[in-house]
C-alpha cells in the first residue's frame, strides 16, 4: 500500500512538472539563466555552455566555464567571448555557421598553432577584433580576413613572422605582438597602411623595425636588445608621436645627433639604458622619461636652444632620477625653460 501511494505521488509530481515547465524553461534553468530576467536566453539555439541574454541578442559569452573546444556558434551571434577556457585547439569549419562575426575574443586559453585549422577565420569577412593573447601559439594563424581593425597577439611564443602573414590586411589598425620571442620582424609591416598602434615590447629585437607603416603613432619597443636608433627615424615616420625605448641597451653613440628632435613626438621613454647625456629634444615634446641611466650632467640646451622668456619647452613630465645627478646640478635658468614641467624627478 505504501509503495502505491509513493508512485502516486511522483506521478503527480511529474505530470506538475510537465505541466508548468516547458522544454525551454527547463533548459533555461539548466544554463542558470533564471537568475535574473534580462539573462533569459532568446532562444534554444545558444549551446547548454554559454549565455546568450536577451539584453544583448548578438552576443554569446562563454567566459571562464573550463571549456576544452569552442562550442556551437548560432549564426545571428556577431560577439564571442571565449576567454579564459581551456581551449587547445580550433577545427575547420568551426565558425562556419557563423560568418557575421565581428568580435572573436579567445586570450587565456591554450590554443596551440599545430591544432589550429589552416581555415578557421577564413570566411569571417566581417571580423574586426581578434584577441589570441595569453595563449601558446607559435605562428601567426594563416589566411586571416582583411577586414580585421584590432589583432592582439601578445604573450604567446611566436619567434618568426613571415613577410606575408598580413599580407591584405589592409584596415589592421591596432597590432600587438608583445612578450613573444621574436628577433627580427622582416618585411611583415609591408602593407599595413593604416596602422597606428604596433606593441612589440618584451621580445628579442635588436634594432628598430624597417619600413614602419606611414600612419603610425604609438610604437612601443621597451624589454628588447636594440642598442642605436637609425638616423633620420623620425623625420621618415612623421606621424609617430609616443615612442617607448627603455628597458634597451641604447648609448649616446647610438644615438645621432637630433635624431628625436622632431615637433611631432610627444612623448619618449629612453629610462633604463646606458645613456650619459641628455638628448636634444623638440620644444614640443611633452613627456620625458629618462630615468635610470647614466646621465652626469643637467644639459638645459638639450629642451631649449636659447633661453628667453618667449623660447621655452612645452615639458611636463621630466624624470631622471637614479642618474648620476642631482637637484644642484639643475641651473636656475630651468625654470624658464622648463616652465611647465610640475616636478623634476632626480
Amino acid at each position: 500500500m505504501q509503495t502505491l501511494v509513493l508512485l502516486l505521488i511522483l506521478g503527480i509530481v511529474d505530470q506538475s512538472i510537465s505541466q508548468n515547465y516547458s522544454q525551454f524553461k527547463w533548459l533555461s534553468y539548466l544554463r542558470g539563466r533564471r537568475r535574473h530576467a534580462a539573462w533569459q536566453a532568446v532562444d534554444v539555439d545558444c549551446p547548454l555552455e554559454c549565455d546568450c541574454p536577451s539584453t544583448f541578442p548578438t552576443a554569446m559569452f562563454c567566459q571562464n566555464r573550463n571549456l576544452q573546444h569552442v562550442p556551437y556558434v548560432p549564426s545571428h551571434i556577431k560577439y564571442v567571448y571565449l576567454h579564459r577556457n581551456k581551449i587547445t585547439g580550433i577545427k575547420d569549419g568551426v565558425f562556419d555557421n557563423a560568418t557575421s562575426l565581428i568580435w572573436v575574443v579567445l586570450f587565456q586559453n591554450q590554443l596551440d598553432s599545430d591544432k589550429i585549422g589552416k581555415n578557421v577565420f577564413s570566411k569571417l569577412k566581417h571580423l574586426d577584433r581578434l584577441l589570441l593573447d595569453h595563449n601558446e601559439l607559435t605562428r601567426v594563424p594563416p589566411n586571416l580576413p582583411n577586414s580585421i581593425t584590432d589583432l592582439r597577439l601578445g604573450h604567446n611564443k611566436i619567434s618568426k613572422i613571415p613577410s606575408n602573414s598580413f599580407e591584405g590586411m589592409a584596415n589592421l589598425a591596432t597590432l600587438e605582438l608583445q612578450a613573444n620571442v621574436i628577433e627580427d620582424v622582416g618585411g611583415m609591416l609591408k602593407g599595413l597602411k593604416v596602422l597606428t598602434l604596433l606593441d612589440m615590447k618584451k621580445n628579442k629585437l635588436s634594432k628598430i623595425p624597417d619600413h614602419l607603416p606611414e600612419r603610425l603613432q604609438q610604437l612601443y619597443l621597451d624589454f628588447n636588445k636594440i642598442q642605436s636608433v637609425p638616423a633620420g627615424f623620425l623625420t621618415m615616420n612623421p606621424r609617430l608621436q609616443f615612442v617607448r625605448l627603455a628597458h634597451n641597451k641604447l648609448t649616446d653613440k647610438g644615438l645621432p645627433s637630433n635624431v628625436f628632435n622632431v615637433s611631432t613626438l610627444v612623448e619618449l621613454d629612453l629610462s633604463f639604458n646606458k645613456l650619459e647625456k641628455i638628448p636634444v629634444v623638440s620644444r614640443n615634446l611633452e613627456n620625458l622619461y629618462l630615468q635610470a641611466n647614466e646621465i652626469k650632467e643637467f644639459s638645459l640646451s638639450s629642451f631649449c636652444n636659447t633661453i628667453n622668456m618667449t623660447n621655452f619647452s612645452s615639458l611636463r613630465m621630466l624624470r631622471l632620477d637614479a642618474n648620476e645627478i642631482s637637484a644642484k646640478d639643475i641651473p636656475a635658468e630651468a625654470a624658464y625653460c622648463l616652465r611647465h614641467v610640475g616636478f623634476i624627478e632626480v
